[in-house]
């Protein structure tokens, strides 16, 4: 299961891009790869458990 708060943008802060890049709704900003390896669950992560921003945020689903 992925990160609720993830979404992938093409476009945003006013640039567009070739590719769709990690967005943290959260935050509201795009963030790095890896960050986006912790939203997605990947290498045996869980958002709920080692991000700190899902965990600040996690009420407001």
């Amino acid at each position: 299961m992925t990160c609720p708060f993830l979404e992938y943008r093409s476009e945003g802060d006013g640039r567009s891009f070739d590719t769709e890049r990690a967005y943290c709704g959260a935050i509201g900003e795009f963030v790095q790869p890896m960050r986006a390896d912790v939203c997605n669950d990947r290498y045996d992560l869980d958002h709920a458990e080692h991000c700190e921003i899902f965990r600040e945020h996690a009420d407001e689903q």
